[in-house]
């Protein structure tokens, strides 16, 4: 088993991270995972949150709004829709984020309202948890 594996993590704006890894945390919309090497191939839809990976110089957090991640063997790709470091700047514009999220889940009702209510707890928690 290899003790690395690739990761890469991009925004339509930018590249945030790429390089070699041990692990890689992630806030899949079904739940919480962790990519290791070796690990099963699969795709998972992401929710707003913190990820963190994990290599030989530390840990290094960053949040995501939502997005993809494909998790293969030799590495894992974040698609992410908006992607920050997890710092004072990335608080920032998730704050900006959860506003334009709250005033839009004002004008709807339904499903559609329900789905940008949970984004916006999301988001919420993710902000707390940078603090």
């Amino acid at each position: 088993m290899a003790d690395t594996m690739q990761f890469d993590l991009v925004s339509p704006e930018r590249k945030l991270a790429s390089g070699p890894v041990r692990a890689v945390q992630i806030p899949g919309a079904a739940g919480d995972l962790t990519a290791m090497p070796d690990h099963a191939p699969m795709i998972t839809t992401l929710r707003p949150g913190i990820l963190v990976t994990e290599a030989s110089d530390g840990a290094t957090r960053y949040v995501v709004t939502g997005g993809f991640a494909e998790i293969m063997p030799d590495g894992t790709s974040v698609l992410a829709e908006r992607a920050y470091g997890a710092d004072a700047e990335g608080r920032a514009a998730l704050e900006a984020i959860l506003a334009e999220t709250r005033d839009k889940a004002a004008t709807l009702s339904g499903p559609d309202k329900d789905a940008l209510d949970k984004t916006a707890d999301d988001l919420a928690r993710t902000i707390e948890t940078i603090g």
